[in-house]
């Protein structure tokens, strides 16, 4: 199999682009359903094998890691699916270059400051070796970046479903067997390692790139422009969510992370399952289509109905369900303290399904600014309320912070609709509506049943048939027409 030592893809038509994204999110939300549900029972069954305190320690060097992996890269890789132009190959391997001596540089900073984490954490044998893996996971995931890359510049999405398939049976069924088998905290640190192995081999396979060193000071400068703000914008990410979980290991412990790492794992469940495959698609597609607004209000609209419709309903139904769900599973009473900070945190995640695809939009038609000083409020107040907060309450307080930070996502609203004059009450207010006659006739039923497994198939069924009702009243046919339009874009040859 021949290399390309180029990206020669053509320029594809606003038309073929709009085909594209809609198959690309039918493919990446149908096709790993199945896939998704594994992942959340694997977690569930992992919550049962597994301590708080593992999973404490699993979240807090996770999050260690993914802070320092701020630093291997500068956002040319966003600056590649951004660009209007098509890149050139100096272009793929400047970007290669940059990123690997980066990343080399972070792995070998991990391992010399081992023995300081271990000191402030109290981490143990096993817990340094998760966050070796972690490490070594890091740098096999760099080597991914150019491929995957060339494929999102295609919006050939199909290509990235084989590789997050196979990554994902892979992690969660070693992660379990062994969780099972009484591993423990190293069912993570083996799981890691051969997930990261396997996609990188499998992706190579599907687009075929030669790795290759250079160097353009013209190029570096031009994707810097774009790549810089971008990654500040990250930096902030990372230091509202990472860092945060970093500290919140100091003030709260590691069974404390563990109860809110568990909480924020099932509330932002949801978004996970149907939001991170649609941001995928339409980030590239919304910068193929900056130049057309009308095209472009249209298909936020469409991407923002599409998340709300799917993730509002999940997420308060995971929330009626969970209280049941901790009394009938053997071993699970052990979660009930995370009950409340699972509600709050739902809170963040409502404002979180609206507000990611905006800052999504913001960055793909060139506002990496106006999502810079965005992402500067949201860490400021992160680190306002957030400590204060645990240390006065605890877990509980934490959660409360979050929900807090959440709701001031009204902001990222307002500024949004100033670009793209996209509708909420079409996108946000009647899904909503929908899923408020849901919850109130959920928790009405809840309060006559018996807590057994009966009685959560039978809220299941509830809530899906009056959800539906709800939601084709308010909406209309065309949400049957919609369903049609996907189903046949899907089968549709791009």
């Amino acid at each position: 199999m021949a290399f390309e030592e180029t990206s020669l893809e053509t320029e594809i038509a606003l038309d073929t682009v709009k085909t594209r994204a809609v198959k690309g999110v039918v493919m990446l939300t149908g096709r790993t359903f199945v896939l998704s549900v594994l992942s959340l029972v694997a977690t569930g069954f992992l919550t049962v094998f597994l301590d708080p305190k593992d999973f404490g320690v699993f979240w807090i060097v996770t999050a260690i890691v993914n802070f320092m992996s701020y630093f291997s890269d500068v956002g040319l890789a966003a600056a590649l699916i951004q660009k209007k132009e098509k890149p050139e190959d100096i272009d793929l391997k400047t970007t290669f270059t940059v990123q690997m001596g980066m990343v080399v540089f972070i792995v070998l900073l991990l391992i010399f400051t081992t023995p300081i984490f271990t000191k402030v954490y109290h981490f143990d044998f096993e817990s340094n070796l998760l966050l070796y893996s972690l490490g070594i996971s890091l740098f096999l995931s760099s080597l991914k970046t150019i491929p995957s890359v060339l494929i999102e510049r295609k919006i050939e999405f199909e290509k990235l479903v084989i590789p997050q398939i196979i990554e994902t049976l892979v992690y969660n069924l070693v992660a379990v067997i062994l969780a099972w088998k009484g591993f423990g905290l190293t069912s993570f640190t083996i799981a890691i390692l051969l997930r990261s192995i396997t996609g990188l081999v499998i992706i190579y396979i599907l687009e075929p790139w030669k790795p290759g060193l250079a160097f353009s000071k013209v190029s570096f400068r031009s994707l810097l422009h774009y790549g810089v703000p971008y990654q500040a914008n990250t930096l902030l990410a990372t230091l509202k969510d990472d860092g945060m979980t970093a500290v919140l290991g100091g003030i709260l412990g590691p069974a404390g992370i563990g109860l809110l790492g568990w909480a924020q794992k099932w509330g932002q469940a949801p978004l996970r399952f149907f939001m991170d495959h649609v941001l995928k698609v339409t980030f590239p597609a919304f910068a193929r289509m900056q130049d057309e607004k009308d095209h472009l209000k249209h298909s936020v609209e469409r991407s923002m109905f599409f998340i709300c419709v799917l993730v509002f309903p999940s997420l308060v139904g995971l929330i009626i369900l969970s209280p049941i769900l901790v009394n009938i599973i053997p071993r699970y009473g052990k979660w009930e303290p995370a009950l409340i900070p699972l509600a709050l945190i739902g809170i963040n995640t409502v404002f979180a399904s609206v507000t990611t695809q905006l800052t999504n939009l913001l960055n793909a038609i060139g506002k990496i600014r106006t999502t810079f000083k965005l992402m500067v409020m949201w860490t400021t107040l992160t680190w306002i309320f957030i400590p204060f907060l645990s240390i006065k309450l605890g877990v509980n307080g934490a959660a409360i912070g979050y929900a807090l930070v959440g709701a001031s996502s009204l902001v990222a609203i307002f500024i949004s609709k100033k670009y793209v004059d996209f509708s909420l009450k079409n996108t946000v207010l009647r899904p909503a509506i929908a899923t408020v006659i849901m919850c109130t006739i959920l928790l009405v039923t809840r309060y006559y049943l018996p807590i057994n497994s009966t009685s959560v198939w039978l809220l299941i069924v509830e809530g899906i048939l009056v959800y539906s009702v709800s939601i084709y009243i308010l909406i209309g046919a065309s949400i049957v027409t919609d369903i049609k339009k996907s189903y046949s874009t899907f089968f549709a040859k791009s």
